[in-house]
């Protein structure tokens, strides 16, 4: 299967993608968003729970580590796992909710929670590339698959 990609060549093109892929979900999704420090993630998050309707300001969780929102159609939350040392840490975070079918869960540094999250629908790659950035998009199962597939 190809793995759609994208150049971005600024902030806009990324929150444009983001905008689209709103736009391609039907029901919950757990995405996870791979990429080094400033490569988009965060950016990328806000827009599409934006997109999704999340009138509240949208923060980042790096210190939290995660933020939960209400957004059209379900739950939705967003962690990031960069602070954690362990993924043991996360037991104490009461992330059973995470396993919501109708939820949307957006992972930044989801390495650092393995075998403590629920697995992926989709994995978003963000790079750079040049002076912008990239993306790249493996779907890991069919839901992951059909949202990828109205983005290509």
């Amino acid at each position: 299967m190809t793995q759609p990609y994208w150049n971005l060549p600024d902030e806009a093109a990324t929150t444009a993608l983001a905008v689209r892929m709103a736009g391609a979900l039907e029901g919950g999704l757990v995405v996870y968003l791979h990429g080094d420090l400033g490569a988009g993630k965060t950016s990328f998050a806000r827009a599409l729970l934006g997109a999704l309707g999340v009138g509240e300001r949208i923060k980042s969780p790096t210190y939290s580590l995660v933020e939960s929102y209400k957004a059209q159609g379900g739950p939705a939350w967003h962690l990031d796992l960069y602070r954690i040392a362990d993924p043991g840490e996360l037991e104490w975070l009461g992330l059973d909710a995470l396993s919501d079918p109708s939820a949307l869960v957006l992972v930044e540094w989801p390495e650092r929670g393995a075998g403590a999250l629920p697995l992926p629908d989709l994995v978003v790659h963000l790079g750079y590339a040049g002076t912008g950035r990239e993306a790249r998009m493996e779907a890991k199962t069919a839901r992951g698959a059909a949202v990828s597939g109205r983005l290509a």
